[in-house]
């Protein structure tokens, strides 16, 4: 589904002037672009005009789907954080009652799991109204009552009891919805390539709306299990096609904008309202059902969304392109001429055999000659360390010792600013030292966070290493993208994305260890932080370069770049030199 991601991600490559062949004059005299590519024919129908404004608004549903998919389940999963053995006998004392006689009380707080073994018939016969420390001590086994104050409604956890001996059931859900993300990325990235983009976003989404109905009437570990693995299967590509889609109908000089402002802006809004509406209907049940039927909307998409051109053409169905072209140029009230249309025409063929070349490369010619190598298994070392970082944050937030839900909202709206940050200085400051900077920042912050007292000071800095790592996480696929050739982009990134979702089958059970120790979690994303930002250092510069058509030309990138190389301080010393000549 990436075989044209180089076009979605990467507006500063094709229209520069060194990468402008000057064909035949026009009537004017001036020179007119030859047509290489989609990418030069919208100076003709309009960089974002209308026609892109209403795909723009048309990924609105879509960054919703995604973010009700990606973090629906934590509010299905939590745990209140105070929880005690049910004695039924005891049904009829009122609950502090029950509490006091029947659960042991240690160090200031009573136990979670363990409860006094004794025949309750006896002791209520007795008059007792207190527990006897002596009284023998059992596990609790069979039913938990819940203080309800931090997490003010049921969940399936705590209707199912998954505490004690039970309390890593939500982290294997949590890890089996990524198992789903693996074989979902697999079977609708196919589909994309093999059908279109079209039916792979209306089936993605549609079988994320199915499973997540069925979640709400999952009554067994294994039956939510189940459910949370067929909705695994729409996970990212239920946004990330469209996304794809429509920044293909984006002019280059807006791709960055578009592709950045969809995520800080949709993207953020729909993950901060979401514990909002656990909150609001307080049943797990309906909550699931609010965040899943909406996806049925997918099905309009064949209505309101066009098919990718790229992939058209790459199909070898130029017509059919070229009538969504045209289409947008008439929304836009522009006019591609009639000579730069039969160029196009000839230019398309030209693509269209190339793409059925590619297909005789595989994956494992990433791996070998020694320098492409080397940036390959960077680029998967990197993606691993961001995702899981990443999730990480997304997840450990019920552990910052402050109200969960107002933490994750406030977490995810660093998003939006992150986002900004961004657009603002990916262009400026580069790819390499920026995606370093941002996860060293992120570790950093991560680490110190387990140093200070635990509330909110603990969770502020949590909050910044998650803002750091929203950064390095928009940086990665892009990087990706860039640095990797063109005739196995595709097979690369999707290698890229697969092993990131491995990676995060970990990060529950990683953010489960805060059970043992607070800290454990914050000092494993800490350290991931910092590796995966250094070894940001070890791969070239991709900014303002072309990018790599043939293996060759990936395994010779960046061979002339300095280490220690800054896009922005090498422009300031061009500049000077360009000054002083004059």
């Amino acid at each position: 589904m990436e075989s044209h991601e180089k076009n979605a991600t990467s507006g500063h490559n094709d229209l520069r002037p060194e990468n402008i062949e000057m064909g035949a004059r026009n009537g004017n005299g001036t020179a007119a672009r030859k047509v290489k590519d989609i990418d030069d024919l919208f100076p003709y129908i309009g960089d974002f005009g209308w026609y892109q404004r209403i795909l723009f608004l048309l990924m609105i549903p879509f960054s919703f789907f995604f973010a009700f998919v990606y973090f629906g389940q934590i509010f299905m999963t939590v745990v209140p954080s105070e929880h005690w053995c049910f004695v039924k006998e005891l049904a009829n004392l009122t609950v502090e009652d029950r509490r006091r006689l029947s659960v042991p009380f240690n160090n200031g707080s009573y136990e979670k799991c363990f409860v006094y073994d004794v025949d309750w018939q006896k002791v209520l016969e007795a008059g007792n109204v207190t527990a006897d420390p002596a009284w023998p001590i059992k596990k609790c086994v069979d039913q938990w009552e819940f203080n309800y104050t931090d997490v003010p409604y049921k969940t399936i956890a705590s209707e199912l009891g998954w505490v004690c001996d039970r309390d890593n059931y939500g982290a294997t859900a949590q890890s089996i919805f990524f198992c789903g993300a693996i074989v979902g990325g697999l079977i609708f990235g196919w589909i994309a390539d093999k059908y279109g983009r079209i039916p792979a976003i209306v089936g993605t989404n549609m079988i994320g709306f199915i499973a997540g109905v069925g979640t709400a009437f999952a009554n067994s570990f294994w039956s939510f299990c189940l459910c949370r693995f067929l909705v695994g299967l729409s996970y990212d590509n239920c946004f990330v096609i469209m996304y794809i889609v429509v920044v293909e109908y984006i002019g280059p000089k807006w791709r960055t904008f578009v592709a950045n402002f969809s995520i800080a802006v949709y993207f953020t809004f729909a993950g901060c309202i979401l514990p909002w509406i656990a909150v609001g209907v307080a049943d797990w049940k309906i909550y699931s059902l609010i965040i899943s039927v909406p996806l049925v909307m997918s099905i309009i998409t064949p209505c309101v969304v066009p098919e990718s051109a790229r992939w058209l053409i790459s199909q070898g169905r130029i017509e059919e392109a070229l009538k969504i072209l045209k289409r947008c140029e008439r929304i836009n009230g522009n006019k591609i001429p009639d000579e730069i249309i039969a160029e196009f025409k000839e230019t398309a063929t030209i693509i269209a055999k190339e793409e059925q070349e590619n297909k005789n490369y595989s994956i494992l010619d990433l791996f070998r000659t020694p320098r492409l190598r080397k940036n390959s298994i960077l680029l998967l070392v990197i993606w691993m360390a961001i995702a899981m970082v990443f999730d990480g944050h997304v997840r450990n937030v019920g552990s910052l010792g402050l109200d969960m839900f107002l933490t994750f909202t406030v977490a995810t709206a660093s998003e939006f600013p992150a986002d900004i940050l961004l657009i603002l200085t990916l262009d400026v400051l580069g790819r390499r030292w920026l995606a370093f900077g941002s996860m060293v920042i992120s570790g950093l912050f991560s680490l110190l966070a387990t140093t200070v007292p635990y509330g909110i000071p603990s969770a502020t800095l949590a909050i910044v290493g998650r803002f750091a790592v929203n950064i390095s996480y928009n940086i990665g696929i892009q990087f990706a993208a860039e640095l990797l050739p063109t005739v196995v982009r595709a097979q690369g990134l999707a290698l890229i994305h697969i092993v990131g979702y491995i990676a995060t089958i970990l990060v529950p059970y990683i953010v489960y260890m805060a059970t043992i120790a607070i800290e454990i979690p914050l000092i494993i994303l800490g350290a991931l932080g910092i590796l995966g930002g250094c070894c940001c250092l070890f791969l070239p510069e991709s900014l303002g370069k072309d990018m790599p058509q043939t293996i060759q030309d990936g395994e010779d990138y960046g061979r002339d770049q300095k280490f220690w190389n800054m896009p922005c301080c090498s422009k300031k010393i061009s500049d000077k030199q360009h000054t002083s000549r004059l």
